[in-house]
């Protein structure tokens, strides 16, 4: 007896950047687990600004949080607004944006938990928060640079594979997976940086335009405020210290991305006028 033969549905062809973002991938999964084991600095090492606001304790470096949370929620406002059907956009760069977005709240949430008190676990609470918004990063990125396909792929394995070298370090002291999550993540951004962006397709976000150099350059600054937090906070004549900075600084990293998907809401309803008014 013969079973009838069951319909198959092919995939099509991995392209050549798919192919160069999965050794990416491979190559930093080795990396992580080859990498020999170190610590990094004091989980509860005293910043250089620890004054207290009323009842608030580390009160600058608690407050500088806020604007995490204010991008976070304007992002998650634009994207209820642009994730509707009349306006007929569709993509996993939504996707991404919503766990991008969702991830800058929870790094506020994070951050503040562990700097009103900090120890190792409220800030492996502090690093959870920052996987989600890096997985939401990673995956528009490569949506827009590499296909939509890769892009929800590499988010949600930039949100495993953040989760668990958070997970590692707080079990073992061994900070080496989270280095390579943040620092291997943010050189595969630069490199997504210099190719070209995907052309628009009809009927989908295709490449939002995502201007990932100001990501990188925010990022990169944030972090050279974190290194100089003491340096600065003398500088200013105790006004305000480099971590505080550096919590303000990184959150600016979330407006190119939420400029880049407000320029495709005008984009659309160029296209789709008639949609203007179904939303108003």
């Amino acid at each position: 007896m013969h079973l009838p033969a069951l319909p198959s549905f092919p995939l099509p062809a991995s392209t050549r950047r798919e192919r160069a973002l999965l050794a990416a991938f491979v190559s930093l999964l080795l990396f992580a687990l080859a990498c020999p084991a170190f610590t990094g600095p004091d989980a509860v090492s005293v910043f250089a600004d620890d004054r207290g606001w009323h009842s608030l304790p580390n009160a600058m470096d608690v407050l500088s949080n806020l604007p995490f949370l204010a991008i976070g929620v304007l992002g998650l406002r634009w994207l209820r607004w642009l994730d509707r059907p009349e306006l007929g956009v569709a993509g996993n760069s939504l996707d991404c944006a919503w766990l991008f977005f969702a991830g800058l709240i929870a790094c506020a949430a994070g951050s503040v938990f562990y700097h009103l008190q900090p120890d190792v676990l409220r800030l492996a609470a502090d690093r959870a928060g920052m996987a989600i918004a890096f997985a939401g990063l990673i995956g528009l990125a490569v949506c827009d640079r590499v296909s939509q396909r890769a892009g929800w792929a590499a988010a949600w394995a930039t949100l495993a594979g953040g989760l668990l070298a958070v997970a590692v370090w707080f079990e073992t002291g061994n900070v080496a997976p989270w280095a390579t999550v943040q620092f291997g993540g943010m050189a595969l951004v630069l490199v997504l940086a210099l190719a070209r962006p995907l052309p628009e397709v009809s009927g989908s976000v295709g490449a939002v335009g995502l201007k990932l150099g100001w990501v990188i350059f925010f990022y990169a600054l944030a972090k050279l405020f974190e290194l100089s937090d003491h340096a600065i906070y003398e500088a200013t004549q105790h006004v305000v210290s480099g971590h505080s900075v550096k919590h303000l600084t990184a959150a600016l990293a979330g407006l190119p991305i939420l400029h880049a998907l407000q320029t495709v809401g005008r984009r659309t309803l160029r296209h789709n006028p008639g949609a203007a008014a179904i939303t108003a």
